[in-house]
């Protein structure tokens, strides 16, 4: 636990001082990896800890995503007038559930409660019928996809294919100033260090262990009385919360939001960012978010057909290290076992 404060505080020091040593563009681009840390950290905890694998993180990505930028289109109006995308598809007033993100609490609110709120009730309605493993998987994904068609097919509601973009202001402060910028970024840092500190408290609570003990054995856990469909529908809560204040975030760093970041591949992104930097390490987390995104950003600059064929390599690979590893442990686990002599027999 020392090592991991000591680890923590070497973060928060490197992420505080590198405003001062990276160009703007750069500083962007950091702040919005950062957000898909904390995707990436939701993760942790459902699949590394819980043995949740979801493919479907986009949803809760774009529904925090998509709360903050309802605020920011309508922060822009006078009253009375409607978003561009509502005129030019011939809405003729703002829909009854567009109009509480006029509040910037309630768009914050809605940014995080309603990704948990709906990744709870999912959890509960597919662990309480004992639907894991793979079938969970396909579920989740099935749903990204459907989300996104949904966002796509409804132009006048949701902006479409282009989604939500062109934001001025947030609480009052431009996005074209720098020192907005470079607060935002701090602020969001801030939270990831939050986070990562919270979560190494809390893998060791209560919570944390029955969530490690139904992830070896799930059967078992519930045989000792704990209601395992519980517990893991709070990890995949939690990894909702997280996925939508990731996504809220993200939104404040690209200016954009669209159904392009809800759907099936970045999904798939966020599962391989958490497997390369180890599915059970809130520092790998962060740390392979931070650099495959730069990667992306790099890569898919310089060789724009490129990058597709590498995340499906990388997927490839985020399928096949955990296998690898888990072969290595028992292999390494049978070797040393083998070698030791039966007490009383020793030489």
């Amino acid at each position: 636990m020392q090592r991991s404060l000591v680890a923590l505080l070497l973060m928060a020091v490197i992420l505080t001082v590198l405003p001062f040593l990276v160009s703007p563009y750069d500083l962007s681009l950091m702040g919005r990896f950062l957000a898909v840390g904390l995707v990436a950290l939701g993760l942790v905890w459902a699949w590394g800890y819980a043995g949740i694998l979801s493919l479907g993180q986009g949803i809760f990505f774009g529904l925090g995503g998509y709360a903050i930028a309802m605020h920011l289109k309508l922060s822009a109006l006078s009253p009375g007038e409607l978003p561009d995308f509502m005129v030019w598809n011939g809405i003729e007033a703002l829909p009854w559930w567009w109009a509480p993100f006029r509040n910037p609490v309630f768009a914050i609110l809605m940014a995080v409660l309603l990704p948990a709120a709906l990744a709870f009730t999912l959890g509960i309605l597919l662990f309480r019928r004992r639907v894991t493993g793979v079938y969970f998987s396909l579920i989740t994904q099935a749903l990204a996809l459907a989300f996104s068609t949904l966002l796509i097919s409804q132009q006048g509601l949701t902006g479409g294919f282009n989604g939500l973009t062109n934001f001025a202001s947030f609480l009052g402060q431009s996005f074209a100033d720098p020192i907005f910028q470079r607060g935002l970024y701090w602020a969001t840092a801030l939270l990831v260090l939050l986070v990562i500190g919270g979560s190494l408290a809390l893998r060791s609570t209560h919570f944390g262990l029955v969530l490690r003990a139904l992830r070896e054995g799930e059967n078992r856990t519930r045989f000792l009385g704990y209601d395992v469909a519980l517990y893991k529908a709070a990890a995949f809560s939690l990894a909702g919360f997280l996925a939508g204040l990731g996504g809220a975030l993200f939104t404040l760093h690209a200016g954009v939001v669209s159904p392009a970041f809800v759907g099936v591949q970045p999904s798939i992104e966020f599962v391989i960012w958490t497997v390369l930097g180890g599915k059970e390490s809130f520092f790998g987390a962060v740390l392979a978010s931070l650099l495959g995104g730069f990667v992306r950003d790099r890569v898919s600059s310089l060789f724009p057909d490129l990058w597709l064929y590498l995340v499906g390599g990388l997927f490839v690979l985020a399928v096949l290290l955990p296998a690898v590893r888990s072969t290595y442990r028992k292999g390494a686990k049978g070797v040393e076992g083998h070698g030791r002599l039966p007490q009383g027999r020793r030489a």
